[in-house]
């Protein structure tokens, strides 16, 4: 199975939460009671449907065959005031960076982005109060007491955002998942072809000082992906979430500064948002350029943007990349 068809970044979940246990109508009797007042305890709530933080976890996997998870109802009150046990949670542990919504409406409730940061996303039925709540001056022994609430059943879409310190932006075969397996232990498809990139890819660049800081190659962006053509919006919400963009434009490209224009757009029109992010850019393959040629190429670049030229096969210039991105990541 290629790590292509393990990535699962969205599922969609029917969560039905316990109902809760009714309250008991029980009235007090022992040997020398034969006729008590009301003792029925309160029955206990139903089961919640929880998710959980767990950042040992980079997709969404293990959740995209559970269609529905159901939690468990609570139980009756009983007799002695004693409150019914309440219905066992279920718990869907989910990867930092994932994001809750009303399948029906489409809005966003909660999302996760620490580890084992705890959420209730359909809550469980109350459980119903016994009759000894019911006692009053004028009633001294209620014969009834109060049902539990219903459990609800609710359709979620649990929809997974990368969390990096730096996105790759650029367009197919710009070189990102070069920079990726030279710069980290990752081991992503690389091939001389547009779209060899189906799925985010994450590495850990390691940095001076035993330092390091997490980097994601997101598949090439091409214009009109905030259309949805290409890989489109798909993985550009991958971006949302890295604090820093770098974006890449190869050496070889007929126009740098156009290219880097074209990439902003993109992300322009999908969330204006992100352009407050730090930018760096990097102008890949370029072992080719002589000092002359890349001293004559700078004059070119885009004005007021941090700009490094790289070759990930030669390594060149790979060392001043990461202190420029430390550098925007720390700023």
């Amino acid at each position: 199975m290629s790590q292509g068809s393990n990535f699962v970044d969205y599922v969609r979940i029917c969560c039905r939460s316990g109902a809760g246990g009714a309250g008991s109508s029980h009235l007090h009797r022992d040997k020398k009671t034969a006729k008590g007042g009301p003792d029925g305890g309160d029955g206990g709530r139903g089961g919640h449907v929880i998710v959980k933080g767990n950042s040992q976890l980079w997709t969404l996997l293990h959740l995209k065959y559970r269609k529905h998870v159901i939690a468990e109802n609570g139980e009756g009150g009983r007799a002695s005031l004693q409150t019914g046990a309440q219905g066992k949670d279920e718990v869907l542990e989910v990867p930092l960076g994932t994001v809750i919504k009303d399948a029906e409406t489409d809005e966003i409730l909660l999302e996760i982005t620490q580890d084992g940061e705890t959420k209730v996303i359909t809550p469980g039925g109350r459980g119903g109060l016994g009759n000894w709540h019911f006692k009053s001056p004028t009633n001294q022994t209620p014969r009834f007491s109060q049902p539990g609430e219903s459990g609800l059943e609710e359709w979620r879409v649990l929809e997974l955002k990368l969390l990096a310190d730096v996105g790759l932006v650029g367009f197919p075969n710009a070189g990102k998942s070069t920079l990726l397996s030279v710069v980290s232990a990752a081991k992503p498809e690389i091939a001389d072809y547009p779209f060899t990139t189906m799925v985010p890819n994450l590495g850990v660049v390691a940095y001076r000082n035993n330092k390091s800081f997490v980097m994601a190659d997101i598949p090439g962006i091409i214009e009109g992906a905030a259309e949805g053509r290409g890989l489109g919006l798909r993985f550009l919400r991958h971006i949302e979430r890295n604090s820093v963009l770098l974006f890449m434009v190869p050496a070889d490209s007929k126009d740098i500064k156009q290219e880097y224009e074209i990439l902003l757009s993109e992300i322009r029109q999908f969330n204006p948002e992100l352009l407050d992010k730090p930018r760096v850019l990097a102008i890949t393959k370029s072992d080719m350029l002589d000092e002359e040629l890349m001293a004559e190429m700078k004059k070119d670049l885009p004005k007021g943007i941090p700009a490094q030229f790289i070759s990930s096969v030669a390594q060149k210039g790979i060392t001043e990349l990461k202190d420029l991105l430390w550098t925007a990541i720390n700023g």
